[in-house]
């Protein structure tokens, strides 16, 4: 079990990142959220079993169809419990 912080950097905003994103976190059975940040940039919180967790970070370097990942940055940290996912 691990919980990421994850910051995507690119064309990841008005491509439909974030309902992608709560779509395979919940297929993956992965906890946390998903927001679109100010400067144009994408945050996740991503909290799981690691395979799981593993398979949405996998999904965020590409994004969906629209999108354009330049950079994906990923710290982990301790878990918190975290409990569904949800969009910001």
């Amino acid at each position: 079990m691990r919980r990421c912080h994850v910051t995507v950097t690119g064309r990841v905003q008005g491509v439909g990142m974030r309902w992608s994103c709560a779509t395979e976190a919940q297929r993956a059975g992965v906890a946390g959220w998903v927001r679109n940040l100010p400067d144009g940039r994408v945050e996740a919180v991503l909290e799981g079993e690691d395979d799981a967790v593993d398979r949405v970070l996998r999904w965020l370097r590409t994004g969906p169809p629209a999108a354009r990942v330049d950079d994906v940055s990923v710290r982990v940290t301790e878990p918190e419990g975290e409990q569904g996912f949800r969009v910001r």
